[in-house]
């Protein structure tokens, strides 16, 4: 059975006590690489349509001046600030900033939230407070099933937000979730590849996106 370690270093001995080579290093690097790309590969063949689908729900949302709220927890929290930013800050030139909200930035809010009422309502509550039936929200998680993400979801849904998941391993809760319009899953037990796959597909779903909204302006014009 192949351990958690042995998971994220293929290659490498098993014995900690066995001085790894350089060779072995070189070897793992490759052995990574190759895996990264394998997942990536299979994971937009079999998600390339409904990523397509993703973009023009949020599109629409933005054409009616909705909203993105992102959250995760971790390194999907980091992943979620990523996607706010990207919408928020566009660095292509061209290509006029859209508004999303990370509901993780506030520390405070989190902390108090976490206290007072629970982790697993820190980003439910601030849906409940924020979002409106023309915006939408996205949740990133390795495993699918991260409880405050699907009680954000379901309050959501309440509201008549659009709701999307990056989400990996089996899809967790989130896949069959009726509170998830969108769940995109990268079937790897990698938490490494599950990542790289949802960095690639939110930059992805980012430019589609903008290629749909440039085509309601005028040509020529940049707003």
């Amino acid at each position: 059975m192949t351990s958690p370690l042995e998971a994220l270093y293929p290659g490498l001995r098993k014995s900690a006590s066995v001085k790894v080579s350089r060779a072995e290093l070189l070897t793992s690097i490759q052995t990574k690489a190759a895996d990264s790309v394998a997942a990536k590969a299979a994971f937009f063949e079999a998600h390339a349509e409904p990523l397509v689908d993703m973009a023009e729900r949020l599109a629409q949302v933005f054409r009616a001046k909705g909203r993105l709220l992102t959250m995760g927890n971790g390194g999907s929290a980091s992943d979620a600030a990523h996607v706010a930013v990207e919408f928020n800050h566009p660095v292509t030139v061209g290509r006029p900033a859209l508004p999303a909200q990370h509901l993780g930035a506030d520390v405070q809010l989190m902390t108090a939230l976490a206290n007072d009422v629970g982790f697993d309502q820190i980003f439910a509550r601030q849906v409940r407070s924020l979002g409106r039936p023309e915006d939408a929200l996205l949740g990133l998680s390795t495993s699918g099933n991260s409880a405050n993400l699907i009680a954000a979801f379901e309050a959501a849904k309440r509201l008549g937000l659009a709701t999307m998941a990056l989400v990996g391993g089996d899809g967790g809760r989130c896949r069959d979730h009726s509170a998830v319009d969108y769940c995109l899953v990268v079937e790897s037990s990698s938490i490494h590849r599950v990542q790289e796959c949802h960095v690639a597909a939110y930059h992805i779903l980012w430019d589609l996106v903008h290629t749909l909204l440039a085509q309601d302006r005028e040509p020529g014009v940049n707003r």
